[in-house]
């Protein structure tokens, strides 16, 4: 079936709580592996796939024998340019908008020793890639003994079928200046991969990512890795599953709850796969467009002032 030109009203997500412990023993075997999920999905009607934060630790279980933790950074990103090869192909095939997780990236692949980013790959089927680098770094993710990466610095918005989509990384969902920032983009769709090792994080990420879909009147997506990655030494766990949020509206329901995976540590299969079907990004648009019951818009606090409490 030849898919619509766009999602004026509904679409249907798919959001992969991706188990780090799944093996895989190549690139081509890894493809392969998001190559069945995706084809699985499709049969359900998905036109946009989401995987988490670092689903690139799952080639840990490939990794060369000797490699030192600190190296671990850029060696992934030394597969990172085979992985986007195969990822771009799966999103043509599957017809679908693939978030292929995020994974690290050169800074400049002629100079590695230059650092690298943490980095979401983004591909459309008709052929366009987009790299969302990670806007804001955890400490672990800067510590310069060990993973030592650069955050990005831009931020982009994807037109893609009649959809404004748009990619925020784990802890980026968390920085209510940079919701500030987005509230004017009439964003429809925006899609959270992460990675959180613990409860705590989980709900840290998640809730919020509740909070910007009310905050900016749109729909976010939010998923996260499980499980425990073969030969890893940064992550001992990861524990995550999936969302689709809303804003908390009457016409969608109150909750602000689309659909949800519950979270877990590791599912003893792939992690969870979430299929939000029939999203409605076109009620959520016209909310935004005025129909809302209180939203202001893309409203900034610059005209307050703050006083200094009485003594």
């Amino acid at each position: 079936m030849t898919s619509p030109p766009s999602f004026p009203d509904h679409v249907t997500i798919a959001l992969w709580a991706t188990n780090l412990g799944k093996a895989v023993g190549s690139m081509a075997d890894w493809a392969d592996h998001v190559d069945a999920q995706m084809a699985k999905v499709a049969k359900q009607g998905a036109k946009v796939f989401v995987m988490p934060e670092y689903a690139s630790e799952q080639w840990m279980a490939f990794k060369p024998d000797g490699l030192k933790p600190n190296q671990e950074m850029a060696w992934m990103a030394d597969q990172a340019g085979e992985a986007r090869t195969h990822a771009a192909k799966l999103a043509k095939r599957h017809d679908m908008l693939l978030v292929a997780g995020s994974m690290p990236w050169h800074l400049d692949a002629k100079n590695p020793d230059m650092g690298q980013t943490n980095s979401a790959m983004i591909f459309t089927p008709e052929g366009n890639a987009v790299i969302q680098d990670k806007l804001s770094l955890t400490p672990g993710e800067q510590e310069p003994d060990n993973w030592n990466l650069t955050p990005g610095k831009q931020f982009t918005v994807i037109e893609w079928r009649g959809l404004k989509v748009a990619v925020l990384i784990c802890l980026d969902i968390e920085m209510p200046a940079l919701s500030c920032r987005l509230a004017p983009l009439d964003i429809d769709l925006l899609l959270v991969p992460s990675m959180t090792v613990t409860p705590s994080g989980y709900h840290r990420v998640f809730g919020c990512a509740k909070a910007r879909a009310v905050e900016l009147m749109t729909v976010i997506g939010v998923c996260g890795t499980t499980g425990t990655a073969i030969n890893t030494t940064q992550n001992p766990t990861n524990y995550s599953g999936c969302s689709v949020y809303t804003p908390c509206e009457p016409q969608l329901g109150h909750t602000g709850l689309f659909a949800q995976a519950e979270p877990t540590f590791d599912d003893g299969a792939d992690g969870a796969m979430l299929v939000a079907k029939d999203v409605p990004i076109g009620l959520v648009r016209a909310l935004r467009n005025g129909d809302a019951e209180v939203w202001p818009g893309g409203w900034s606090a610059d005209h307050i002032e703050i006083t200094k409490p009485l003594s």
